[in-house]
């Protein structure tokens, strides 16, 4: 019998568990979050500030995920290029991953999902203001172990509005993922901007060819 866990409740414990998932703590392993990032045009800054101040405000009261969609992912995303070819986007995505042994299966709705022709480019999980990022990344890993690619890393992203984090999974037997450091409103000046950096980063790797990542190995 097969027994099926909604994702949202998912540990990376379970993962490790189930699928042989580790960490590497490897910084070489995710260098895409790193400089030398895409430089930002003043209309790319002033519009980042902008949600930035938004975000702020709403953040006097408790931000729901809907309004941390809304607000912060939406905006970031058109200004990533997310929303023109060759990408396309979608949401609330039915996926179901299962475990090496077939006795479990996890299955859930992925919130922003940016595709790239079959490449899962960017997998985006949103809680709302007053969850913390920790109970989001095994949820978003379970998703990005669910990507059709079997050969090349697909990234991903969780975010309370407040806070961002980039995944990056490789599917190797057994997969393993790294983690990008946290960007935080609550340190000094405007994180968003790296964030935002990020995401065009990531955007420009599948940009006029198909993606020619190389799948490392520990």
């Amino acid at each position: 019998m097969v027994n099926t866990t909604p994702a949202r409740n998912t540990k990376v414990y379970n993962l490790r568990e189930q699928f042989g998932l580790t960490r590497s703590l490897e910084p070489a392993t995710f260098a895409e979050w790193q400089a030398p990032l895409p430089l930002l045009s003043d209309m790319e800054r002033t519009t980042v500030d902008r949600i930035q101040r938004n975000y702020l405000y709403l953040l006097e009261h408790p931000v729901l995920e809907s309004i941390v969609k809304m607000v912060v992912l939406s905006p970031l995303l058109d200004l990533a290029g997310f929303y023109n070819a060759p990408f396309k986007v979608t949401g609330e995505l039915a996926v179901q991953v299962t475990a090496q042994d077939g006795a479990e299966t996890i299955q859930g709705n992925i919130d922003v999902l940016v595709l790239h022709r079959t490449l899962w480019v960017t997998v985006i999980e949103a809680k709302n203001s007053e969850l913390s990022l920790t109970k989001a990344i095994p949820q978003c890993l379970a998703y990005m172990l669910a990507s059709p690619n079997t050969t090349q890393p697909t990234f991903g992203a969780v975010t309370n509005g407040s806070e961002f984090i980039f995944l990056k999974l490789f599917p190797n037997q057994p997969p393993f993922y790294a983690l990008s450091n946290t960007f935080s409103l609550l340190n000094q000046g405007n994180d968003y901007y790296q964030v935002l950096q990020i995401f065009k980063q990531l955007g420009g790797l599948f940009k006029d060819s198909e993606p020619k990542l190389e799948n490392k190995t520990e």
